[in-house]
């Protein structure tokens, strides 16, 4: 599992750090990084809790 972020969307308020900070990140700039590359089953259901929390839609979960 994968989570896309559109970046035109983000606007870094913190929703998803809150929900899952061993997987995002958003730095002094305001700028949301993601601190895996694949998510593991044991943070899926806090990822997927991230997604659905996200108050700008931003973040999106693919299973490539």
């Amino acid at each position: 599992m994968r989570v896309l972020v559109d970046r035109d969307l983000c606007e870094a308020n913190q929703v998803c750090v809150r929900l899952a900070p061993d997987v995002f990140l958003v730095d002094d700039a305001d700028q949301l990084h993601l601190l895996v590359a694949t998510i593991g089953e044991d943070a899926r259901a806090r990822v997927e809790k991230a997604v659905r929390a996200c108050p700008r839609q931003a973040l999106a979960i693919t299973d490539e």
